[in-house]
């Protein structure tokens, strides 16, 4: 039997997620295998790679919605299986693609939502609650209209407000599944900006799943990525950005050009 660890603060570690040759099997179809990376503490860590390559898999196994069928997952050096469900959720907060639910909340009982691994379904919400409620409001820049239902907001409101329901959570690492998926650009430099301020102003560490590798260029500091279940490349934005790495994670000719007002190359189809 499992002994599962007690309510305790983040351990001191300098990395967040650490995976040993992982694999996922469902129905007898290898979906990861022999994957095995690092998420160093404090950065914005992007997947990428095309569809049905895993990234969606991986990140929901770190948040402990999948369970590995080989290899190990572990975070501040301790297995995730041995954390009490409250203790894990206090230190890793995880946003699914699918973010439909809560329309009929006011955006300020959706962020309140994020307090639940701290006072439990029958504990008091106390002012150190209500505290975490607004300074999470504040951090995304939704405090004017905190009273507001979340079915009445825009596609870039509402990924706010959700992201917002994370810091309130008050975890040190934030999973995110494609928090840009249906947003325009403009809304999606604004939602990524604000990850990537969250991260860097307030020692989080952030992993994402991306599409658009360009974004993931601009925005996170390392990118790994993966084809057919397997990581193909793994670096800085810098380093993934050369055309043989570009083609050996999407199988198609691309090329890069430098900018003078980046600081790294964007990439397009040939």
């Amino acid at each position: 039997m499992v002994t599962l660890e007690p309510v305790r603060d983040a351990p001191n570690t300098t990395e967040t997620f650490v995976i040993e040759k992982v694999g996922l099997s469902i129905d007898g179809n290898d979906i990861l295998s022999d994957v095995s990376l690092e998420f160093p503490a404090g950065e914005v860590v992007a997947l990428v790679g095309h569809n049905g390559s895993g990234k969606s898999s991986l990140l929901k196994m770190l948040a402990r919605q999948l369970p590995a069928t080989a290899g190990s997952i572990s975070y501040g050096s301790q297995d995730i299986g041995r954390y009490h469900d409250r203790a894990f959720a206090r230190l890793v907060a995880y946003l699914p693609q699918d973010v439909s639910t809560g329309s009929e909340m006011t955006i300020r009982e959706l962020v309140a939502c994020g307090r639940y691994p701290w006072h439990g379904a029958l504990g008091r919400f106390s002012e150190a609650d209500r505290e975490k409620v607004e300074e999470a409001l504040r951090a995304t820049h939704i405090e004017n209209f905190a009273d507001r239902f979340v079915g009445t907001l825009s596609g870039g409101e509402r990924q706010r407000a959700w992201i917002a329901m994370l810091i309130a959570q008050d975890a040190r690492c934030l999973l995110l599944d494609e928090p840009t998926a249906a947003l325009d650009v403009a809304h999606q430099i604004e939602v990524l900006s604000l990850v990537r301020r969250l991260a860097h102003e307030g020692g989080r560490s952030v992993v994402i799943v991306l599409h658009d590798i360009n974004m993931a260029a601009r925005f996170c500091d390392r990118i790994h990525a993966l084809k057919r279940g397997r990581v193909v490349a793994s670096g800085t934005p810098a380093t993934i950005l050369a055309p043989d790495t570009l083609h050996d994670i999407y199988g198609i000719d691309m090329a890069v050009i430098s900018t003078p007002n980046l600081a790294y190359p964007l990439a397009y189809v040939c």
